[in-house]
């Protein structure tokens, strides 16, 4: 079994370093944090602990364990000062190809020879994300879902030059942080997630902006309808136990005809034009505005709730 980090560096203070450094500190790990803006470290400093003392609210970790996490949570005073002697150093800065390329360069600089290095974006290719640098053995991607504290999946995706030591001990640092890390087979822009969660929401926009559908109605009708039956068993599965004994050889052959008359009528369109993107906007700020704080409090709470049944339903 791969030994605990001594320490690890979170680079970027935003929504998911704030949720990664919560989650180290709710294991009771050193974890130092650092961010090129004056503005993120001041953000940081709130954003986590509140983060972290969220998920002993939730049920999700131990007071305790948080205090002594939240203790161990220091602010690196530069990229040296937070990269020297970690074991892990996890970037996450904004989906930027050319600065994230800059930032494992730097990286590699200062960061000793045997620490893993993982970027969290959200899409961008391995070859892309580490071409400058010299020792891709020990790079890869963990993409975590938002918010990362929570959400406990993370999509692990090695490059062409990736150890397999090097993945194997991702996974093994992900697994003692209570998260779920599935390995890609090969790269693809999006990664998996990413792709899936594209096409749905692609025609989501679609059913509203053709005014099928409201965008608050549209929300209710995936997360209480397939999103509900993904959570339990993921889309094929789903299919799978939908024609009961026959499987899924019953149910294509019951209802692909329908399906297929079906894709060939859903959203194709590249692009949004900045109309559509006006109405996007406009039609979810409309749903939701003045809520924001309330209704990402009453999610963290739903989404507690849904991983607290399903790992009930794991050990029964």
């Amino acid at each position: 079994m791969t030994p605990l980090p001594r320490k690890v560096a979170v680079i970027g203070a935003g929504d998911i370093g704030c949720g990664w450094a919560a989650l180290c500190a709710a294991a009771g790990w050193p974890v130092m944090i650092f961010d090129a803006s004056a503005r993120g470290l001041e953000r940081a400093a709130t954003d986590v602990p509140r983060r972290a003392r969220a998920l002993v609210a939730l049920g999700r970790a131990t007071q305790g364990i948080v205090e002594r996490g939240l203790l161990e949570l220091q602010q690196g005073r530069s990229l040296l000062h937070a990269v020297q002697d970690a074991d892990w150093v996890m970037e996450a800065i904004n989906e930027d190809l050319v600065a994230k390329q800059r930032l494992f360069h730097a990286i590699e600089d200062v960061a000793g020879p045997e620490a893993l290095v993982t970027s969290s974006s959200s899409g961008i290719p391995p070859t892309e994300l580490f071409a400058r640098c010299r020792r891709q053995d020990r790079c890869l991607v963990a993409h975590p879902l938002n918010p990362p504290e929570l959400i406990p999946l993370v999509e692990l995706v090695p490059g062409a030059q990736t150890t397999a030591a090097m993945v194997a001990r991702a996974h093994d640092y992900l697994r003692a942080l209570g998260r779920m890390p599935i390995v890609l087979k090969k790269p693809v822009p999006g990664y998996v997630v990413g792709r899936i969660a594209a096409a749905v929401w692609r025609e989501c926009i679609d059913l509203v902006l053709t005014g099928v559908i409201a965008v608050d109605d549209l929300d209710r009708a995936v997360s209480l309808g397939p999103a509900l039956g993904w959570a339990a068993a993921g889309p094929h599965l789903t299919y799978h136990l939908a024609a009961g004994d026959g499987g899924v050889t019953a149910f294509l052959q019951q209802l692909l005809a329908s399906f297929e008359e079906w894709w060939g009528q859903l959203a194709t369109w590249q692009r949004l034009e900045p109309e559509q993107e006006r109405a996007l906007t406009h039609g979810v700020e409309r749903a939701y505005k003045g809520k924001v704080e309330e209704l990402r409090e009453a999610r963290d709470r739903r989404l507690s709730a849904i991983l607290r049944a399903l790992e009930q339903a794991r050990t029964t």
